[in-house]
């Protein structure tokens, strides 16, 4: 399998650096020349998780987005949501015919108010059997470093999801498949808002204790909102072993703990998470252009949390944790308001 990758941000980067160290050749897409010069001379990516070393015969880097997707048959795309329209906009309707797409991306698209495989079924005409996601929970730090993390891949196909899962397995990452291609990427969704408000809880100075509670409320409302989508398997602890599927003897076909619960809580509480950041420092009073241009990364929770607040007016789940993050990062409630307000949903 040919794997191109769109985007060299630290995500980008981090499953360049699997797909490498697995002997994979990869094409990768940049959009600044001089980036990919200072890759193929200097062997690391000097803007994103520069530790990351390549050996640079496996790169075949290019400003040609084109030509990236005609030599790769298995497309991941990894570029903030909010860059997508833009990145692909000009792309021909039919490049992406007979291809594979795995979505890299942890956020929706704002023009457009669509998750990844809507956008592309509308506009390029993918099927959603060649669409893959893959999240986490996986910080692209700790995969950076080495340390032991974890993949989830979900795809309606099971063969050929378990197929492209086998080819980022390393001694430092495992993987897991679902085919629940919606319930994942809405939960990657809103767990950026939940850590958006993990974040502006600690720049407020409440304690763990406060955020413990928090967190475990944005757990059940995040479930709540997916179970009135439609969505499954959302409970922790629901585990049927007499289930198998490809490449795991007992595959669990309640997968919650790590792609819902477990992605939530390490988005919410480490200092990798850019959400968090950006969260913190609007609790500690930054206007929210000020923390954007301080943090010169994309917070996808902050965009997430207009798309998911627009869902939610047909959903009509509820939701009071994400409606007040909403409000405070889009129609001006103070973050010491929004609290109090959040403090007594949680009476």
């Amino acid at each position: 399998m040919n794997f191109g990758i769109i985007g060299s941000g630290s995500w980008g980067t981090a499953l360049a650096k699997i797909l490498t160290d697995n002997g994979q050749t990869i094409y990768w897409w940049n959009r600044n020349e001089a980036t990919i010069e200072y890759i193929q001379s200097r062997h690391h990516n000097p803007h994103y998780l520069s530790s990351a070393y390549f050996d640079t015969q496996k790169l075949h880097l290019s400003t040609d987005l084109s030509l990236v997707i005609e030599n790769s048959n298995c497309i991941i795309i990894a570029v903030p949501s909010a860059y997508v329209n833009d990145t692909l906009k000009n792309l021909s309707p039919k490049i992406f015919e007979n291809k594979k797409i795995i979505s890299a991306i942890k956020g929706i698209l704002p023009d457009e108010n669509l998750l990844l495989n809507d956008y592309l079924s509308k506009k390029f005409n993918v099927r959603l059997q060649n669409y893959f996601a893959v999240l986490g929970p996986c910080h692209a730090e700790e995969v950076a470093a080495e340390k032991l993390s974890y993949l989830t891949f979900s795809g309606i196909d099971e063969i050929v999801t378990h197929r492209i899962a086998t080819y980022f397995k390393t001694p430092y990452l495992n993987t897991i498949q679902n085919n629940d291609i919606y319930g994942v990427q809405f939960a990657a969704v809103l767990k950026n808002i939940y850590a958006v408000g993990a974040g502006i809880a600690h720049g407020l100075d409440y304690g763990d204790n406060f955020l413990s509670v928090l967190i475990a409320n944005s757990a059940d409302e995040m479930a709540g909102f997916l179970r009135k989508a439609g969505i499954k398997n959302i409970e922790v602890g629901t585990i049927d072993q007499s289930h198998r599927t490809i490449g795991h003897e007992h595959q669990r076909t309640n997968y919650a703990a790590s792609v819902y619960l477990g992605d939530l809580l390490v988005t919410c509480y480490s200092l990798h998470s850019r959400n968090r950041s950006f969260g913190n420092m609007i609790g500690k009073g930054y206007s929210i252009k000020a923390a954007q241009l301080e943090m010169n990364m994309v917070a996808e929770g902050f965009n997430a949390s207009k798309c998911m607040h627009m869902i939610n007016e047909n959903i009509k789940a509820d939701m009071p944790i994400a409606n007040t993050i909403y409000k405070i990062l889009w129609e001006g409630l103070t973050a010491k308001k929004g609290f109090a307000i959040i403090e007594a949903s949680l009476l």
